[in-house]
């Protein structure tokens, strides 16, 4: 018995295709865990870190992301917004953002300040927001951006109290006519207002990308093994028949 392989070129474009697909596919899940571990260590250096003092002559800007930060000024309580679809330990919620002024300057940033659970009955109501007054302190920790869901739809003008999926700074800026940073504050503070602050962690899910990009690596073994033994032909079935043909002949010509 004798074993070939024979090279079929369709099957073989194939192949290469999917295996092309499915490493790619798992090298860019490995970055996205490396990308994640990098944000994990980042954010554990920097809450062992004291928090940065904001002061009216100090930019957002010059504190790395994920910093903590004191900031002292007022709520600019006639412009709350509520970000959609963000539950928490399995209830249906929203965030509340709201932007702050800080003192003695004309700068503003938009604060990030708790999960508030929405209304069952109606889903265009939310509950009394509680807003402090006067210059208050808090403490949060800066971000580059808020947390975003599928979009579904067009999103609608932005105005007081509106409920929203997704929000992007600068438009809010433009909208409002608020001149805000382009950073997020993640507030961490208790400011006696009933909002839960149990943030999401950026980090989190280095461990699932990883196991897709096993998955993905799998895939394209699976393939490379599939087209090596669907090629893969054996010899003794060829050299029996010819063989069983030469008894043939030979009973023929006796």
């Amino acid at each position: 018995m004798f074993i070939s392989f024979r090279l079929k070129f369709f099957p073989f474009v194939a192949t290469v295709v999917v295996v092309s697909i499915g490493i790619g596919l798992a090298q860019w899940q490995t970055r996205r865990a490396l990308e994640k571990e990098q944000i994990a260590s980042q954010i554990s250096t920097l809450a062992r870190m004291p928090a940065h003092r904001i002061a009216a002559d100090k930019a957002l800007s010059t504190v790395p992301v994920f910093s903590k930060v004191l900031l002292r000024g007022e709520f600019v309580a006639q412009w709350p917004l509520y970000l959609d679809n963000r539950p928490m330990q399995g209830n249906a919620g929203l965030y509340v953002l709201m932007p702050f002024h800080l003192e003695g300057s004309q700068r503003n940033v938009l604060i990030a300040r708790g999960w508030q659970a929405r209304n069952q009955q109606d889903r265009k109501t939310v509950p009394t927001l509680i807003t402090p007054t006067g210059v208050v302190e808090i403490e949060g920790v800066l971000r580059d951006k808020l947390d975003r869901v599928m979009q579904l739809g067009q999103p609608d003008a932005l105005k007081p109290g509106a409920i929203v999926q997704n929000l992007e700074v600068t438009s809010l800026a433009q909208q409002s006519g608020i001149a805000l940073e382009p950073l997020i504050v993640e507030q961490t503070s208790d400011t006696s207002d009933g909002l839960l602050r149990h943030w999401s962690v950026p980090s989190a899910g280095a461990e699932k990308h990883r196991a897709y990009a096993f998955q993905w690596y799998a895939l394209s073994g699976m393939a490379c093994l599939f087209f090596v033994v669907t090629g893969i032909r054996r010899g003794k079935h060829k050299v029996s028949n010819s063989n069983d043909k030469s008894d043939t002949n030979n009973a023929a010509t006796h």
